[in-house]
């Protein structure tokens, strides 16, 4: 299959927010279409879709087949929702993604990358291990709501 990896835009956020479904990532309030759109206008060319720019007319065709969200805070790169389509997962698609992202982030000179895993989630945590990561379990992730 051919694929495209391009930097996501505005117009890309319901069939990204449709994906996440898809794979069950937990949607929060930040994830809504206005707070997503603050997303990729903060942090330009570091949130990724892929797609299949096909022209054949198939179901996949034009459509949103996995994607990542990268932030930068000025000290450190964040990753954020890395999901593919479970057609064709299992395939480096992921890898890939993940390979782009963290070549634009090296571009920038970010020299640390962190991102978080619900514990349950063994088979991603696996899947970032096969990638280098570090599984950190001495840390505690702690959040506050400010709306929802």
């Amino acid at each position: 299959m051919e694929i495209l990896i391009r930097v996501m835009e505005e117009k890309d956020l319901p069939k990204v927010q449709d994906l996440w479904r898809l794979v069950n990532i937990e949607l929060t309030y930040s994830d809504k279409y206005e707070e997503l759109v603050k997303m990729i206008n903060h942090n330009p060319g570091l949130c990724l879709v892929l797609e299949n720019p096909s022209n054949r007319e198939d179901i996949l065709k034009k459509d949103i087949l996995g994607a990542v969200l990268g932030g930068f805070d000025g000290r450190r790169g964040w990753i954020h929702h890395l999901a593919i389509h479970p057609s064709i997962q299992g395939k480096k698609y992921g890898t890939l993604m993940m390979d782009e992202l963290i070549r634009i982030f090296l571009e920038r000179n970010v020299v640390k990358l962190k991102l978080e895993v619900f514990k349950s989630n063994k088979e991603i945590i696996d899947f970032y291990k096969k990638l280098g990561w570090n599984h950190r379990t001495d840390l505690s992730t702690m959040s506050l709501t400010l709306k929802e």
